[in-house]
């Protein structure tokens, strides 16, 4: 079996790494936000805790 050049290793690696970051960039901007309403952000309760040292 021949071997491969280094340039075939080299092109190789350019397209599986393209592909990785498209295949990123398309599932990153598939993904549908659905932001909260603000009246729901607004029922927030906080614990404010005075510490007596």
């Amino acid at each position: 079996m021949p071997q491969m050049a280094p340039i075939n290793w080299l092109i190789l690696f350019v397209m599986f790494s393209i592909t990785l970051v498209i295949f990123n960039i398309l599932n990153y901007f598939a993904f549908f936000y659905t932001p909260l309403k603000t009246s729901q952000s607004l029922n927030i309760k906080f614990n404010k805790l005075n510490w007596k040292w």
